[in-house]
């Protein structure tokens, strides 16, 4: 039986300018070029999955949802507490 590794190898090419400001960003962050490339890569795969989301509901949670979206932000006393304080470059 044959077990699965633990680290699968992604190879890639680049150029030696783009090698050079990878090195230069993932030294700036105290990591590997492996570790900052990875990190970099599942960042914008998770946001390019989240921006695909759709959510499946019935009518009757269809509706409701949509009457929430529709009430004036001005009945959410959260809303209106955020709203409260001053901006820090203000």
């Amino acid at each position: 039986m044959r077990t699965q590794p633990k680290e699968t190898p992604i190879n890639i090419r680049a150029k030696a300018f783009q090698r050079e400001l990878i090195d230069h960003a993932a030294n700036l962050h105290s990591k590997t070029r492996t570790d900052f490339i990875l990190d970099a890569a599942c960042r914008a795969a998770e946001e390019a999955i989240l921006d695909q989301r759709h959510f499946f509901v019935n009518e009757e949670k269809y509706h409701a949802f949509m009457q929430m979206l529709e009430q004036p932000l001005s009945d959410n006393a959260g809303f209106k507490k955020l709203m409260g304080y001053k901006a820090p470059w203000e």
